[in-house]
């Protein structure tokens, strides 16, 4: 049996933020099933995780494409989540383990949640004008790692 939940993270409001879907499991399903489960739910992305205690948990991300690396509005959506029907007595501070990303941790401040990113290693690429293009402006520098990161002066932008 799966018990599953959807949160929006980055919203008070219903009906808005970014919307996740958060699956408890006893053990990891086929990452067939996951992609499977992830393309009925058809948001972005579905966590699924796994409880080891109170305030320490296996985490995974899937899309109806397959497992991805990160995602921090499934993460935000599984903590509260958690937070919400089984809080941790003696923490407000839960761990998540992933394969991908290392453990990541999420506090609860009051009514508001912080999260700890993972570091990862950028390397410096050439700007291309398909960048230019698609930021609308042409970066100073790019970098590339997990993402494209760009850096521009507002003051110095020029168009493609």
């Amino acid at each position: 049996m799966i018990k599953m939940y959807i949160a929006d993270a980055f919203t008070d409001k219903l009906f808005t933020g970014n919307p996740a879907a958060v699956c408890f499991v006893d053990h990891w399903p086929s990452e067939d099933l996951m992609k499977k489960i992830a393309l009925e739910n058809r948001f972005s992305e579905t966590a699924f995780a796994i409880k080891k205690t109170a305030d320490h948990y296996l985490l995974r991300w899937f899309t109806p494409g397959g497992e991805i690396d990160l995602c921090g509005h499934a993460t935000l959506a599984t903590a509260f989540i958690i937070f919400q029907t089984a809080a941790p007595q003696d923490s407000e501070t839960i761990t998540f383990t992933t394969s991908k990303s290392g453990d990541l941790q999420v506090t609860k401040k009051d009514d508001l949640y912080e999260m700890s990113f993972p570091s990862y290693q950028l390397h410096q690429i050439p700007v291309t004008d398909q960048m230019a293009v698609a930021f609308g402006a042409r970066p100073e520098e790019a970098y590339l790692g997990r993402d494209l990161l760009a850096t521009c002066c507002v003051s110095s932008m020029k168009r493609p």
